[in-house]
């Protein structure tokens, strides 16, 4: 499983490029090298998982983490349709709020996100080993992310972001 657990506390005219480049290196590079280490060892025995830690802030406008989170998704839906006919399956897990040290450790005020929009690890783990298991490409991990992943297909961008920027 490749989970950085990292964020940018900045936005992005305010973070340094050196921070930025971190924040790539760490959600895009790492998850990048790791799935190649690992990928040729399960092709070879024709069976494998790889579980890569997005976010459901790849689906709307929320800075680099949307980005990089995005791009996370991007690639493992493409490795899941390149390599499940040989065995290997490749799953973007897309959790929302989580209770864990994530967004103490950021140092994000985060007292005004309603309870009902925080999921527990535990649960979040269990529906992504399940997917993972079905060979799902995508393991969006609760019914009330997943109907606010289908509303920001259809919500025109500027307002996708408005929203989003409010759920920081």
């Amino acid at each position: 499983m490749n989970n950085a657990g990292f964020g940018l506390r900045e936005p992005f005219d305010k973070a340094s490029i050196e921070a930025e480049e971190e924040h790539l290196d760490i959600h895009v590079r790492a998850p990048m090298r790791l799935m190649h280490a690992a990928l040729p060892p399960m092709l070879e025995r024709g069976a494998g998982n790889i579980i890569n830690v997005a976010s459901v802030a790849a689906f709307t406008p929320r800075g680099t983490y949307g980005a990089v989170k995005s791009w996370t998704v991007s690639m493992s839906r493409w490795a899941n349709n390149q390599y499940r006919d040989r065995g290997v399956h490749v799953t973007a897990v897309c959790p929302g709020f989580v209770r864990t040290e994530f967004h103490q450790r950021l140092g994000a005020g985060l007292d005004d996100v309603p309870s009902w929009m925080w999921l527990e690890a535990d649960a979040v783990v269990a529906t992504a080993l399940k997917d993972a298991g079905r060979g799902r490409a995508v393991s969006i991990p609760s019914a009330r992310y997943r109907a606010i992943v289908s509303a920001s297909r259809v919500v025109p961008a500027a307002l996708s972001q408005r929203l989003a920027a409010r759920g920081r």
